[in-house]
């Protein structure tokens, strides 16, 4: 019996976390800039001031809750489409934040610990799949596929604060992380397949 109650007491924390997080972004979109209060993020959310701070913090934490929502998005989306192609990983990280761009960039400005927004994922799933691919034999076999994941990343990341303060638009955004990926493929390029991971960047126009 009281693991049943502990149960139900965590599902029903989960689904007021749920609220509050939710009611942030309404909140976001209604109103982009905001002071986002935890009066206001209780009232949207229909709990008491003293639940937000219980359940996810103060402000700082609540950027970090977003960021980890968007997280959890991804492998969502990464997961339905089985995604295990490191471009398909980039695009489809891409595609997420300026989907909901309101929220991502006051996220991305507002947390103090942003540069880590993509440590979970996509950096992952880019380990992953470029593992595959030295696996496969698409990339060389010394090559440290983890610390090359991690450069990718943080070029990501910087293409991300670049997009945020608006000195590149969401093409653009696009376009400088599928770059850095494409810069690391063709640097640890197997010989067999060096020309097929080089066709990309010898195509691309300025980025």
């Amino acid at each position: 019996m009281q693991t049943a109650e502990g149960g139900l007491r965590e599902r029903h924390k989960a689904q007021r976390r749920f609220r509050i997080l939710d009611a942030t972004r309404e909140l976001l979109r209604d109103s982009p800039e905001s002071v986002i209060s935890t009066e206001r993020i209780a009232e949207r959310a229909e709990v008491a001031p003293a639940t937000v701070y219980n359940l996810i913090g103060p402000r700082d934490k609540i950027w970090e809750a977003l960021a980890a929502g968007f997280m959890d998005e991804l492998e969502r989306r990464l997961a339905a489409l089985g995604a295990g192609d490191p471009r398909e990983v980039v695009r489809s990280t891409v595609r997420l934040f300026v989907g909901d761009p309101v929220v991502s960039r006051r996220m991305v400005r507002e947390w103090e610990e942003s540069g880590l927004v993509l440590d979970r994922s996509p950096l992952t799933q880019l380990r992953q799949a470029m593992a595959d691919a030295r696996t496969q034999g698409l990339l060389r076999a010394d090559i440290d596929t983890d610390a090359l994941a991690s450069v990718v990343g943080t070029s990501c990341v910087g293409a991300l604060h670049q997009w945020v303060a608006a000195l590149i638009d969401d093409d653009r955004f696009l376009a400088r992380a599928l770059f850095a990926l494409d810069v690391a493929l063709a640097a640890a390029a197997a010989d067999p397949y060096r020309d097929q991971l080089l066709a990309p960047l010898r195509t691309r126009g300025a980025v």
